[in-house]
């Protein structure tokens, strides 16, 4: 019988394994946009497409009366998330929940919300915004991070990469459900070149330690996901997280 192909969640977690933060933005920025949340004292935290978690247990941190709820369609991910958790001393603060994004429920709303390079779980960035204004406080916040065209892309990159707005767009879409966006990073090309260098790097070396098929098809990956990059997206796509609040 033949060894099963290699899990994408795993290529996934291995790619990420030297940039948890998981998005083109420093550590340094990440506290910032945290930071600038001002979480009451006891404030429920939403991570939605959480992965390995790292935003929310940064923010559980940052703020120690908060707990938090963290959903994704990834156990490895999760896994990892509990891991965290645990060496961080903060697995009694923060549900995982093995599910998609768009099923996920709660009894009560949270003062934030994060969607994080997410928002494809609910098709788009509109219907997440929509979707999440019913999860979130009248007053609470929002954290949504996603992908906007710099310089206009020829069509073959588009339909390659896929379809996003210019910066202005993305902003009016992200208030016309009814949001202000009361903050944003918008990440810098040195912050992009990190989280690729790393993404592709991370899955190269782990590729080199374990030869046979699985490290071919990490290979793969990183030399597929790097010419992309490299000879399409770098310096075109850019990538922007906003704090919104409810207008």
């Amino acid at each position: 019988m033949s060894k099963e192909p290699m899990d994408r969640s795993l290529i996934s977690s291995i790619a990420h394994a030297d940039h948890p933060i998981a998005a083109p933005v420093s550590a340094a920025n990440l506290d910032k946009l945290l930071r600038r949340t001002k979480l009451r004292d006891g404030a429920r935290i939403l991570d939605l497409g959480c992965g390995e978690a790292m935003w929310t247990l940064r923010a559980l941190e940052l703020f120690p009366g908060s707990t938090a709820d963290g959903v994704d369609t990834s156990a490895s991910a999760l896994a990892s998330a509990a891991k965290h958790a645990e060496a961080r001393r903060l697995r009694d603060r923060i549900g995982l929940h093995e599910m998609g994004a768009a099923d996920f429920r709660a009894a009560e709303p949270y003062d934030l919300v994060l969607c994080v390079g997410s928002t494809h779980a609910f098709d788009g960035l509109t219907p997440s915004l929509q979707a999440i204004k019913q999860l979130t406080r009248p007053d609470g916040l929002v954290l949504v991070g996603e992908g906007f065209w710099q310089t206009p892309p020829s069509p073959e990159l588009e339909a390659e990469i896929g379809h996003y707005p210019d910066l202005a767009e993305l902003v009016a879409q992200a208030e016309e459900p009814g949001y202000r966006t009361v903050y944003a990073h918008t990440s810098s090309q040195g912050e992009w070149d990190e989280y690729e260098w790393s993404w592709t790097g991370s899955l190269a070396r782990w590729a080199v330690d374990h030869p046979g098929p699985d490290g071919d098809t990490a290979l793969a990956a990183a030399l597929e996901h790097r010419d992309v990059w490299l000879n399409g997206y770098r310096g075109k796509l850019g990538f922007v997280t906003l704090l919104l609040r409810q207008a």
